[in-house]
């Protein structure tokens, strides 16, 4: 059977001459056809011959819509007509690919490539939002690409107006390319077309689709219920900043995406043309040479800038010596007093400190690249002595060395570890440097940051530092911190660290190089920012977040960035008290040196949190009894594997405390289970929440004192719960026992056998699982089962110590 071939296009509609079909679909077929009258090629869409009356107003609305939109980067429509019935439009005829027909030949994009074709298409997004009116049905095959490469915009047929007032919630549209609340039938809006846009540069970047689905509908649906996230294993060309750029672009909520196509072209452009800093020479900078000549101005910047030279060319260099080192230190008295006063601090024991009376034995101790960081931040401190605004810069500059201490700590190689530090103090040394030499500006800077809180419409919405900066410097701390580093010759790899990487953390490893410092250094900052910003009752809680932000790029668990920040905290103290950094207590930095303690508030077992509840429906009735007739053993190993699981990965302590409860509770098929935990107000133990029958009446009775009163006599509880011993109790009702029962237990919790198991912390007991059955002798336990509750009772401690 010979081939079906396709019909033979009309030869003329209305004054058209149709030459050849250049693409069609299930509504409409675009032709190729001359306009004999102007003598040009045009590109026709003809609607199909039996399209209803619907279709043809679809049509004349495109047509409408388009005919207002004079734009470069929009194909534009010449006119519009009916011919014996047949409604067509009529184009520019623009040779070129569709952006689907380009990545069929080359399903990746370099990014460069990707940006800018996209940013001619957000131009064109930009006319027609100006104009009022919302593509809908952004997807590849609608744009085109002409022989310049040029992205433009083609069929605005289902385009819609803003301010439509007879708007029907329907969804139209694309499934793939639908925004969140396009799939929902919302009024038209610009950060629709945003969204779509977003997608498709995703879909450029990875060279695979983001979000299709065979059933359409359930790609609908997906848009609606999840977060749609670019993949990783992207072409290095995909920095992070421009990660975070289509990130936001496809935020669900359209309050948390990129406003305006406006507002995602001009992030686009920057991205792709970054302010540059000449590495040659400053004076095509105008900015930069401006601020470095009123630096200048001041004797001590360039006294510090040869000081900051010096030091760095010698421990750069291979052929300088620790004596160089040590006789270039030796030149500067209060740098040499101060530094020797740090290098007998108790954090540098592990090298001798304590006893070192000589730079040149500090140096053979520590290092040329620990000494190094030491000079050039004591330097950075001497330097920048001002009475008039000393305190500001104190804070500052103790603000910078927490973060520096706390780059080092969480760097788990030694070797990269002072470079860490480097990089950790260096990414603030344009704000450090606006601190002392630009003081008015910093704190005009400081007021776009942190505005003062006004009344209604006087409320002033904050900005971000890099945007302050930048309004009042005319540039960013980054780039003018930067451009002091190369006026000093830091080498090229603490510049690189230096520039702060921008949006989410990776939720990839990233496993060495700069890329990794970079973040190392800006989760070290971010850090520090919050405590100092943060009341210190919530500064515990906002650092754990912080660690569970970057864990997954730096590989650290969120308990480890508390105990770095500690760790960094006491070497901060140790510092500054070298250093002879003294502050009011009245500074916000003093919250840099106090402790990082958990606040009642911090505890997830607050009475709000944890009621005592019941567990007790049919399902999970069934639940306990196939679990009762599971080998006890069995289901607590596999509970113990559980919360081991759930504390390395995403711990939470409420949780973890409720899932260990439920696995003593299933496994030897208690009646109730009851979790205590002190009281600091009372010192006793009382009850927070617990599993089984008849637990909301059961859990408020607990009530076991910890401290007793001069020729008070303990109840049972309070005396194993003071011994700190396990407890099993198979008969309550035995003479000996029952007469050292506590009154709330007698005659109210029926507890016939129960177990007592205490949680004690640094020799004192903190907390008790109770669990009993009813009937007398009917709890055994073996010494396996026993051995697997001392472990379920020992993780319950381990997650207070890790929840701090």
């Amino acid at each position: 059977m010979a081939a079906s071939q396709p019909p033979s296009p009309p030869p003329r509609i209305g004054r058209f001459q149709v030459l050849r079909e250049l693409g069609r679909g299930a509504q409409a077929t675009v032709w190729l056809a001359h306009d004999p009258r102007l003598d040009r090629d045009v590109a026709l869409k003809v609607l199909a011959p039996a399209a209803d009356p619907a279709l043809v107003d679809a049509g004349l609305h495109e047509a409408r819509a388009v005919a207002r939109l004079m734009h470069p980067h929009i194909v534009p429509v010449f006119e519009a007509d009916q011919q014996d019935g047949q409604a067509y439009m009529v184009f520019e005829y623009v040779p070129g690919l569709t952006l689907t027909e380009k990545l069929q030949r080359n399903p990746v994009m370099k990014a460069r490539e990707a940006v800018e074709l996209m940013l001619g298409v957000l131009d064109g997004l930009m006319a027609a939002h100006e104009t009022g009116v919302v593509h809908r049905d952004l997807k590849p095959s609608n744009i085109l690409v002409d022989a310049k490469g040029r992205g433009r915009l083609l069929d605005f047929g289902i385009a819609d107006w803003m301010s439509d007032p007879n708007h029907r919630r329907r969804v139209v549209g694309t499934p793939g390319y639908l925004s969140p609340e396009a799939a929902q039938g919302f009024a038209p809006a610009p950060a629709m077309d945003v969204f779509a846009v977003a997608v498709m540069l995703c879909e450029m970047l990875s060279g695979r689709r983001l979000n299709y689905d065979p059933d359409p509908w359930r790609a609908v649906r997906r848009v609606v219920d999840e977060d749609l996230q670019m993949p990783d294993g992207l072409d290095r060309d995909v920095d992070d900043a421009l990660r975070a750029i289509v990130q936001r672009g496809l935020a669900r909520d359209p309050a948390l995406r990129w406003p305006t196509a406006r507002a995602l072209h001009d992030a686009l452009a920057e991205w792709l043309h970054p302010p540059v800093i000449s590495q040659g020479g400053l004076a095509d900078n105008g900015t930069l040479d401006f601020l470095l000549r009123r630096m200048r101005h001041r004797s001590d910047f360039p006294a510090m800038s040869e000081s900051m030279t010096r030091i760095q060319r010698i421990t750069s260099s291979e052929n300088e010596s620790l004596n160089s080192l040590s006789n270039e230190i030796l030149k500067d008295v209060a740098l040499t007093h101060k530094l020797l006063r740090l290098v007998n601090t108790v954090q540098y024991t592990h090298a001798g400190g304590g006893s070192i009376s000589t730079v040149s034995r500090a140096a053979a101790l520590i290092g040329f690249a620990g000494i190094r960081n030491l000079a050039l931040s004591l330097i950075l401190l001497e330097r920048m002595e001002n009475k008039a605004h000393a305190r500001a810069l104190r804070e500052e500059f103790l603000r910078s060395l927490m973060a520096a201490s706390l780059a080092r700590e969480l760097c788990p190689a030694e070797r990269e570890s002072e470079e860490a530090f480097l990089v950790g103090m260096l990414q603030n040394l344009g704000r450090l440097l606006t601190e002392f030499y630009f003081p008015e500006e910093a704190q005009q800077i400081q007021r776009f940051v942190r505005p003062e809180r006004g009344q209604g419409a006087a409320a002033t919405a904050p900005v971000s530092e890099a945007a302050a900066s930048q309004q009042v410097l005319g540039l960013s701390f980054e780039q003018l911190g930067q451009g002091v580093a190369r006026q000093w010759g830091l080498p090229d790899a603490l510049q690189r660290g230096m520039s702060r990487p921008e949006g989410d953390a990776p939720t990839r490893l990233l496993d060495g190089g700069t890329e990794r410092l970079r973040w190392l250094a800006r989760a070290a900052n971010d850090v520090t920012d919050v405590i100092l910003h943060s009341e210190p009752a919530e500064a515990h809680a906002k650092v754990r977040h912080m660690g569970q932000r970057y864990a997954r790029a730096l590989g650290l668990s969120p308990e480890r960035m508390d105990q770095a920040a500690d760790q960094a905290r006491q070497r901060l103290s140790q510092l500054a008290e070298a250093m002879e950094i003294r502050l009011p207590k009245s500074s916000q930095a003093q919250r840099l040196l106090a402790p990082l303690a958990p606040s009642a508030d911090d505890d997830s077992l607050s009475p709000l949190e944890l009621q005592a509840t019941a567990i007790y429906e049919p399902t999970q009735v069934m639940a306990h009894e196939s679990a009762a007739r599971q080998p006890a053993a069995e289901v607590l190993a596999a509970g113990i594997h559980d919360v081991t699981n759930v504390m390395v990965e995403n711990f939470k302590l409420n949780e973890v405390l409720r899932m260990i409860l439920e696995t003593i509770y299933r496994g030897l098929g208690f009646r109730s289970v009851v979790f205590c935990l002190r009281d600091p107000r009372s010192n006793a133990l009382t009850g927070r929440f617990g599993l089984g029958d008849d637990v909301e009446r059961v859990v408020p009775l607990f009530r076991v004192p910890l401290q007793l009163e001069p020729g008070q006599v303990s109840d049972l509880f309070t005396a194993i719960c003071l011994k700190g011993s396990d407890t099993l109790i198979a008969d309550a009702a035995q003479p000996r026992i029952a007469e050292r029962l506590p009154g709330w237990f007698k005659g109210t919790m029926h507890g016939d056998s129960f177990l007592i198991l205490p949680l004690v912390m640094k020799g004192s007991c903190f907390a008790m699982i109770y669990a009993d059955r009813a009937g007398r002798g009917t709890l055994n336990v073996d010494e396996k089962e026993l051995s697997l509750l001392r472990t379920l009772r020992n993780q319950a401690v381990m997650a207070f110590k890790q929840a701090g």
